[in-house]
């Protein structure tokens, strides 16, 4: 379950900010957390190539 804290959070933004705003932040995040993944496997890469 979604805890209220964050729906309300999010019926802010989106009333003050506008319902663009609001997705583009929510993908940002998203792809935050998959760049940190493809950076971690990356380096594991790299760090097996070099031994």
């Amino acid at each position: 379950m979604i805890p209220i804290e964050t729906i309300q959070m999010w019926v802010h933004l989106i009333g003050n900010s506008g319902f663009p705003i609001a997705i583009t932040i929510y993908l940002f995040m998203r792809f935050e957390k998959k760049i940190e993944n493809l950076e971690a496997v990356i380096l594991k890469l790299l760090d097996k190539k070099e031994n």
